[in-house]
């Protein structure tokens, strides 16, 4: 099993898990026996640099596993829309556009935002849509 595949699947397991009740009930717990040791350590400095280093390296270390989950799920959705594109009759030009400059995908949005408005209005209007009258 090569390094990525590896991670892939760590990052998996562990956003999968991270996202469960029981994983936010845990933290919770683990706060407030942390709290509730305060009184034993005093509330010292150390007491306080345990939570601090441990939530500052929990909270870095997800971001990556988080992200890299979110990279995959991203260009899976991608993938579909892009099939479903290529057998239907929408615009096939439309696979792909996430890799365009910013201001190129605006203009897809705002054309397509444009053509369902026009849509609309000609079935409020009752005229021909795709061939039929629209009451």
């Amino acid at each position: 099993m090569s390094v990525a595949n590896l991670f892939n699947n760590v990052a998996t397991a562990v956003a999968h898990a991270a996202g469960r009740p029981a994983a936010f009930i845990a933290c919770c717990a683990l706060i407030v026996a942390w709290a509730a040791s305060g009184p034993l350590f005093g509330f010292s400095d150390t007491w306080q640099l345990i939570i601090n280093t441990g939530t500052t390296i929990i909270t870095f270390l997800m971001v990556f596993l988080i992200q890299n989950t979110q990279n995959r799920d991203g260009v899976a959705i991608q993938a579909k829309l892009d099939e479903l594109i290529r057998v239907s009759q929408g615009e096939n030009h439309f696979i792909g556009i996430e890799h365009l400059p910013e201001a190129e995908v605006e203009a897809f949005r705002q054309r397509c935002e444009r053509a369902a408005r026009e849509h609309v209005e000609s079935e409020v209007h009752g005229e021909a849509v795709g061939g039929r009258a629209v009451a």
